[in-house]
């Protein structure tokens, strides 16, 4: 069976939806009042990133967070830096980052996305803000179209919700502590 999954747009369970995680129906209940969030946003492939930010300030929206602001840079590369920066401010309690890598003919695909996932891992074990990984790496256009608000959801919106728990982490349903 697929995992279930809350659907943003009709507040009822999705059981189509792939996630990362099986639990997600623990995204009914996160509540995001009083956090502040910071979004990164690569303006490459910027027709994929505004809907993956569409769909992180819409889950911002449904959580009721205090507040966020947006942030852009050239690309996915640079998205790392950007959250050391924005992190090492102590105004967030999460940063979400928004971006899309398409695989072309080189092998630059694999240099800018590996490297952009890593930095902003790293980003988050050194300063301890949690960073939410929303950077979609696909094959084609198509599949970035299809997570960027179409078939397959909106991954912005998935990246959001992510920020919201681990902001909250441990204290979310079902964490121990």
């Amino acid at each position: 069976m697929a995992p279930l999954r809350y659907d943003e747009t009709s507040a009822t369970l999705n059981f189509n939806y792939p996630t990362m995680s099986a639990d997600s129906l623990i995204w009914q209940h996160l509540d995001a009042t009083g956090l502040r969030f910071a979004i990164i946003v690569a303006r490459f492939n910027t027709s994929i990133t505004e809907r993956l930010l569409e769909g992180a300030r819409d889950a911002l929206k449904k959580t009721g967070a205090a507040s966020h602001e947006v942030f852009r840079v050239p690309g996915a590369f640079e998205l790392p830096f950007a959250a050391k920066k924005l992190a090492g401010g102590g105004d967030y309690d999460a940063i979400i980052a928004l971006g899309c890598v398409i695989r072309g003919d080189t092998p630059h695909f694999d240099y800018v996305a590996g490297e952009c996932a890593r930095g902003v891992q790293q980003v988050a074990l050194e300063t301890g803000i949690p960073i939410a990984f929303g950077v979609l790496t696909t094959d084609t256009t198509a599949q970035a179209e299809a997570r960027a608000g179409g078939e397959a959801g909106n991954k912005g919106f998935d990246a959001a919700m992510t920020a919201v728990e681990m902001a909250r982490f441990p204290s979310v349903p079902g964490g121990t502590r």
